[in-house]
């Protein structure tokens, strides 16, 4: 079997041969750092990306056969972009920056971290109307033609290739801040209607272009990131009723293309947002945060049946430490892999605390336990 028929198998709950070894990518400082400590060349982590040709040599390099994130995506955003300003500089060498979507933020010298906002151009229907309604319509330029008829061409692919299906509030929130977006909804109900209306259908119109184009992808796939620790940073009722039908016009699409699996990337507390999508097509979690509130594909199951699929799980975290962590994580996984409709993989980009020769072990014994 090729690593797209394994995939794709195990979240149908057919028959498979073995359980594919998944991972989430990394984080820069990963591979530099593995690079400094001699397990990589320079020249082998130059220009890496999710799924690309270098991707693909270092799944060779640790074990992993694919990367979840290995996606066929489209320009969401607001084109053209907001011109890059800075606003203001401070001794220290901070600086406020206002960046490609109308968001100040703050940039210190050295800091890793995502960088916090301190405005944004997003808060009326001014804003709206001047600097954003027409850089949010449908184009044919957002969907990158040479790359599609790439896809179209070469041999058969022995990986699975996703449908990137765009953002229906996660780009929302980016642009207009958790704050202001629920700020928003209590100002003018009938602009964040229509922000979150536009929004979508600018998805739409670009998933179904990539869909006519005849490219072959295995399954479907949204980006949010809007929960944290403690659950969503949106009300679960706004979200089911201004946005689960967008989430069910487009999986009926994808899936009328033989989609049948839809994955959406949430990190935190999803819990509470779980029935919105489930109820409108999503069917895949990804990638389940184990995090400081122990998240579990178990009681998902319990709760929404065979219909709710998972892929992640995997606490990352223990890279860092040793082989006998490694060891009892794999086995923690053993009884939810046998619940089928599950694949495990690390529950966020591996981070620069793990130790080379931990990730291969790790991808040895699962290869070893569930070969």
């Amino acid at each position: 079997m090729t690593n797209r028929e394994r995939a794709l198998a195990v979240l149908r709950y057919r028959a498979y041969d073995r359980m594919p070894i998944v991972h989430f990518g990394y984080w820069g400082e990963t591979l530099q750092k593995w690079a400094d400590e001699g397990h990589l060349r320079a020249e082998e982590i130059r220009g890496w990306g999710d799924g690309n040709a270098r991707d693909v040599a270092l799944n060779a390099r640790l074990g992993f056969d694919f990367d979840w994130q290995s996606m066929c995506y489209a320009n969401h955003g607001p084109l053209p972009p907001m011109e890059r300003v800075v606003v203001a500089e401070f001794p220290d060498g901070t600086q406020h920056v206002r960046d490609g979507l109308g968001v100040t933020c703050i940039q210190k010298p050295g800091a890793g971290s995502i960088p916090a906002h301190v405005d944004y151009l997003l808060k009326d229907r001014a804003a709206w109307e001047q600097h954003y309604k027409a850089r949010y319509q449908w184009s044919p330029e957002r969907v990158g033609q040479a790359a599609l008829a790439a896809l179209k061409v070469g041999p058969e692919r022995e990986n699975p290739l996703g449908l990137h299906c765009g953002s229906l509030y996660g780009d929302v929130r980016s642009v207009m801040t958790v704050e202001g977006a629920c700020y928003l909804y209590a100002d003018d109900e009938e602009l964040f209607t229509e922000i979150i209306d536009t929004v979508a259908d600018l998805c739409y119109r670009s998933v179904k272009a990539r869909l006519e184009s005849g490219v072959r992808f295995d399954f479907a796939h949204f980006w949010e990131d809007i929960c944290f620790k403690n659950g969503p940073l949106i009300s679960p009722s706004v979200f089911a009723a201004k946005i689960g039908p967008h989430y069910r016009r487009i999986t009926e699409l994808t899936r009328s293309y033989g989609l049948d699996i839809c994955s959406l990337d949430c990190d935190g507390k999803i819990d509470a947002l779980i029935p919105t999508w489930i109820a409108n097509g999503v069917n895949t979690m990804f990638p389940i945060e184990v995090g400081t509130w122990d998240a579990s594909l178990a009681p998902w199951r319990e709760q929404y049946g065979r219909e709710l699929r998972g892929v992640g799980g995997m606490n990352k975290t223990v890279f860092a430490r040793d082989r006998a962590a490694v060891d009892a994580e794999v086995e923690r996984l053993r009884p939810l892999v046998d619940l089928g409709g599950y694949i495990p993989c690390p529950d966020h980009r591996i981070a620069p605390d793990a130790k080379w020769d931990n990730v291969r072990y790790y991808c040895d014994r699962m290869r070893a336990v569930f070969g």
